[in-house]
């Protein structure tokens, strides 16, 4: 039973889905603490790559965890990482929120959302970290992320095309130069 790697899934990502403050990018350093480090179900560079395919798709943000858990245990490792993920907060969520909504406009309650906003945010700053370790980031993609960063926190209306070719601009400038 220990080594059955559908509930290996479940005991890794069901507590994530509790944790998910801000989305899939705010449990990313730990997924991909547990999936590398802990577990060793892939290496560092197949995590990455993983998680590009799953922002490249069309769907949920979530879809990393659906190809991590169909890589260590196919189409039903896909299913229960999916759902070990989706359904405890689901649950939770529908439990709490008849008591959340009828206590809006409470302090206590405003003080909670406002707390979770810098939580979410420092936790999705902890799964950028991980990836750039994970890819062995240099400064001029330090450079390009800060400067994104900068752009969007003073333009927030800049379109993300004009973005991605402007970083693409820059590294083929570089390895340009380099050359």
């Amino acid at each position: 039973m220990q080594d059955d790697p559908l509930l290996k899934l479940v005991m890794v990502f069901a507590p994530f889905s509790l944790a998910a403050v801000g989305g899939v990018l705010s449990i990313l350093a730990g997924v991909q603490h547990q999936t590398v480090d802990v577990q060793g179900w892939m290496t560092g560079r197949e995590f990455i790559e993983l998680f590009a395919i799953s922002r490249g798709v069309p769907g949920p943000g979530i879809m990393l965890i659906t190809l991590i858990g169909w890589k260590v245990a196919g189409w039903l490792g896909a299913l229960v990482a999916t759902l070990s993920l989706y359904l405890p907060s689901a649950f939770l969520m529908l439990a709490i929120t008849k008591v959340w909504n009828r206590y809006r406009g409470r302090a206590w309650h405003s003080a909670i959302q406002n707390g979770l906003a810098p939580i979410g945010t420092g936790l999705i700053m902890a799964g950028i970290l991980s990836l750039f370790r994970l890819a062995d980031a240099g400064p001029l993609s330090w450079g390009v992320a800060i400067g994104s960063a900068l752009v969007l926190g003073f333009w927030p209306t800049v379109h993300p095309l004009f973005l991605l070719v402007s970083g693409a601009a820059i590294f083929i400038g570089f390895h340009f130069a380099s050359i």
